[in-house]
């Protein structure tokens, strides 16, 4: 059970994050649409300004997340979202597509995912960490879904600079909950669960099936990209759907694929048929665009847009799962900074692709995009079949040296542990575990 200060930290780092990611989401589904109101503007240009922030974003979080560790958590976390908003503002301000540019890219300099995973890490507890970690990523998935159904919207009524000028406000007010609502930790230390390690960087990138999941999620995010450059135009000019009902056609999109993607998590999860459901959502991502290829009327987009959906929620909830199932125990920070690298560097590449595509008809763009999806298919198809494992994270505050390598012996001949790592001067434990097979309680007599 969370502590009073973990469920605050809970919810006010998963606050701060889905107010950043919903002013950068905001501009996905409508930017294409108002490029052309920049002078300056082509089609190369509109892409690369909705991929930028990718690149430095990509670039600057795992220096941020450095400097995090040598000045303080918060003071780095507010200092970039000071940054972003500049960003906005510079955007909001804009009259000429550079400035866009200019502005998306000062957006992305404010890079504090690396900072608010450390500080997430700093105010729990190592038995109540994965929640947290979890309530954040789930504020970003919500925050996607808003932003599509927001965006539209506030561009229809108030104008593009309407979108950068909210996103302004919503990063002030990150800064007031980062100071004033999130505690402050006693201390911070570091945490090879949540953050990354250089020395581990050299083991991660040798591991040939967290290489094929960075590949992934930089593909996956590459398309996300590249796509919403060119659909947003597909539903106005070829549809001729107002930009103003967009978010009608993005709202019931998201609950449909929710729903039918649950079933894909069950039989995932539950039966252990991970790699399988995995292949299936690329298949997915890829056969929408296959279909958003042949676009004939209104049902077709929406049946392809759903399908997109279905499979890409499904990859995205999965991603992360399969990199700490395949990462070592007190690697699982270094992999995953990594992995969001990938991430970031892919919404820029889609960013760039979707404005070359721009200049291609629909049916070739959409086409390129089912292709690169189909190199990863067969990479994916490559990967072994993953465990059913989780991580734990154990404190061993309580014991001396002497007892912490008697846990390390003995914890490793327990039923169901597939690996454990102790680390003395951290007075910590990282586990991976056959859920199955793995009795919590015997851990319990170890730890006296």
């Amino acid at each position: 059970m969370m502590l009073k200060t973990e469920k605050r930290a809970a919810f006010s780092l998963a606050m701060v994050y889905a107010f950043r990611m919903l002013g950068l989401f905001m501009i996905l589904p409508v930017f294409s649409l108002y490029a052309g109101d920049f002078s300056g503007a082509t089609p190369m240009l509109t892409g690369l300004a909705i991929g930028i922030y990718g690149l430095t974003q990509g670039l600057l979080q795992l220096p941020f997340g450095f400097l995090s560790d040598r000045f303080g958590r918060k003071k780095i976390i507010v200092l970039g979202l000071i940054i972003f908003c500049i960003g906005s503002i510079v955007a909001a301000n804009a009259e000429t597509i550079s400035e866009i540019i200019l502005g998306r890219a000062i957006q992305g300099m404010g890079a504090i995912a690396a900072a608010v995973m450390a500080l997430a890490a700093d105010l729990s507890r190592e038995e109540v960490r994965l929640r947290i970690m979890a309530a954040i990523g789930m504020s970003i998935g919500l925050a996607f879904m808003l932003s599509m159904v927001i965006g539209p919207v506030l561009a229809a009524q108030y104008g593009l600079s309407m979108i950068f000028w909210i996103t302004a406000v919503l990063s002030i007010i990150g800064i007031v909950i980062i100071i004033w609502i999130t505690p402050t930790p006693l201390s911070q230390s570091f945490h090879r669960d949540a953050q990354l390690s250089i020395p581990a960087i050299k083991d991660i990138m040798s591991n040939k099936e967290l290489l094929r999941l960075d590949f992934g999620v930089f593909v996956l995010h590459l398309v996300l990209s590249a796509t919403f450059v060119l659909f947003p135009l597909v539903l106005r000019d070829v549809i001729q759907i107002p930009v103003l009902q967009h978010w009608q056609v993005y709202l019931p999109v998201f609950l449909l694929s929710v729903v039918f993607m649950l079933p894909m998590i069950i039989v995932a999860e539950k039966y252990s048929k991970l790699k399988g459901m995995f292949l299936m959502g690329i298949a997915l991502v890829a056969l929408a665009e296959v279909g958003l290829s042949q676009f004939e009327e209104y049902l077709h987009v929406f049946a392809m847009l759903v399908i997109f959906f279905i499979g890409f929620n499904f990859l995205e909830a999965s991603l992360p799962s399969l990199v700490a199932k395949f990462s070592p125990a007190d690697m699982k920070g270094t992999a995953m900074g990594l992995f969001a690298s990938a991430q970031f560097f892919g919404a820029f590449s889609g960013g760039v692709l979707g404005g070359f595509l721009l200049t291609q008809n629909f049916g070739m763009a959409f086409m390129t995009l089912a292709i690169l999806l189909s190199v990863w298919f067969a990479l994916a198809m490559t990967m072994q079949k993953p465990k059913a494992v989780s991580s734990r994270i154990i404190s061993l505050k309580n014991l001396e040296q002497n007892a912490m390598k008697n846990f390390l012996q003995q914890a490793a001949k327990l039923p169901g542990v597939a690996e454990v790592s102790v680390y003395m001067e951290d007075q910590v434990a990282y586990l991976k575990v056959e859920k199955d097979l793995f009795d919590e309680e015997l851990l319990k007599p170890l730890l006296v």
